[in-house]
């Protein structure tokens, strides 16, 4: 696993926007199709997907 990122503003603004706290998730992977990230403390992966 590559070491996770912190968000750009836009990444911050799509984890927002999925009921998120943007400062609690870093980036592990950003793709046209979904956006991964990581949970700072316990490690918890969620995707989120982009489009429909």
């Amino acid at each position: 696993m590559k070491q996770p990122k912190r968000p750009t503003r836009r990444q911050k603004i799509e984890i927002a926007e999925a009921r998120l706290v943007p400062d609690n998730w870093l980036v592990h992977q950003d793709t046209a199709a979904e956006l991964t990230i990581v949970h700072r403390e316990s490690g918890k992966i969620r995707t989120l997907r982009r489009g429909a």
